[in-house]
């Protein structure tokens, strides 16, 4: 088609004003088909000329990136993030070629993940411009994450049943023996030696080490839910006033903002309560100088939204990717099984958790469940009562 257009304009002194005219519409016709394809790609694209100002900007780009866009206007000029700014600006002018460079934005209050490519554009042997797509790599990301944490459950629910009971069963006969010992030292006189300190100590780690393992079998053995049409808000305020004593010695204020209006799920309560306990229990230990926890629901279409917020210390962003991975953790206490835990709770009910933190500001852990099935099917029918009344009511 260019070697149509190239030959037609060699010509166009020849053309008479008809044809001159169906030129001009072919052309047309062709700038608004490759505009409706650039425009269908779930990828941003941008092209600049040589002097890097702003040629063709797709939809999909104005909609991913903070952008003030208008035709001939610098890209960086464009552009209303420091960070891009500056990579764009240096790539450019040092006529590099980029490929999966990743960068995070905030657009539209929303962060993401970006994949940016820079590529030139040769004409003649001459670069004449940039071509510049972006993807969005977010979802893709997270999917990620969630195929590692699968992964890692998998592989160790094949070594609990051999590992985990090899170390239980000789616990359990140490601290049987351990008792036997201490009866039995009752008897002697000891005056030089307390042996007593020494066999607390190590019943201390014996007990420790036995609760390790419970935790352990925990996250690996498959779970046998029991469930049962629930109260969301009902377990929460229960769970709250459990902890709130508690929370308030160490100097943390406890905060419930519950939507009343909440549709029933389908829970078992005992695992649940653990999540929770163990949510809880995370943003205590990430507010040694105290601070405040807050525990809020919502109702979002088919499911019920519940955030865990603190005011702690945060987790870095780096570590948050690997913060449900069995054995992670920060503390120089922890098993790193907690969240792990809390993972598989929400995951058993079909559930989703995601965690956003700000370091030194504050925690988000968000769970979202799946309403019960009745009261969704209830919502639904009076969305459509809703929307048909008006017409009902004008005919009567």
């Amino acid at each position: 088609m260019v070697d149509f257009y190239r030959r037609a304009l060699k010509k166009l002194d020849k053309l008479d004003l008809k044809q001159r005219r169906d030129l001009l519409v072919s052309a047309m016709g062709e700038i608004n088909l490759l505009a409706n394809v650039l425009d269908s790609f779930d990828v941003g694209i941008l092209v600049c000329d040589e002097d890097h100002n702003l040629v063709i900007v797709n939809k999909y780009a104005q909609w991913l990136l903070p952008l003030n866009y208008s035709k001939g206007v610098e890209l960086w000029s464009a552009i209303d993030d420091k960070q891009i700014v500056d990579f764009f600006r240096e790539t450019l002018l040092n006529r590099d070629r980029v490929m999966g460079k990743e960068i995070d934005i905030v657009s539209k209050g929303v962060k993401r993940l970006l994949s940016v490519n820079v590529l030139p554009l040769v004409q003649d042997r001459r670069i004449t411009g940039s071509l510049i797509y972006i993807e969005d790599i977010t979802e893709k990301r997270r999917g990620e994450a969630r195929l590692r944490r699968a992964e890692n459950l998998a592989s160790l629910t094949t070594l609990a049943a051999g590992v985990a009971h090899e170390i239980k069963n000789p616990l359990g006969s140490i601290s049987i023996h351990l008792q036997l010992l201490q009866k039995a030292l009752e008897k002697i006189d000891h005056s030089e030696v307390k042996t007593d300190k020494y066999l607390n100590v190590i019943k201390e780690e014996v007990n420790r080490l036995n609760r390790i393992v419970v935790d352990f079998l925990f996250a690996v053995r498959p779970m046998n839910l029991e469930l049962r049409e629930g109260d969301i808000n009902a377990l929460v305020s229960k769970m709250m006033e459990f902890v709130r004593y508690e929370m308030e010695q160490s100097g943390i204020s406890c905060h419930l903002e519950l939507d009343e209006n909440l549709p029933s799920i389908l829970m078992d309560e005992r695992y649940m309560k653990q999540a929770l306990l163990n949510l809880i229990t995370n943003a205590r230990a990430a507010m040694p100088k105290g601070g405040s926890l807050t525990i809020t629901t919502k109702s979002v279409d088919d499911e019920i939204i519940m955030s865990i917020i603190d005011t702690g210390t945060g987790i870095s962003e780096k570590h948050i990717p690997k913060i449900f991975e069995p054995y992670f953790t920060t503390k120089e206490t922890g098993t790193g099984l907690g969240l792990t835990q809390v993972y598989k709770i929400i995951k058993e009910h079909r559930g989703e958790i995601t965690v956003h933190s700000k370091p030194r500001q504050r925690t988000v852990f968000e769970i979202s469940l799946p309403v019960l099935q009745r009261e969704r099917r209830l919502i639904a029918y009076n969305k459509t009562m809703s929307d048909e009344s008006p017409a009902v009511y004008e005919g009567s």
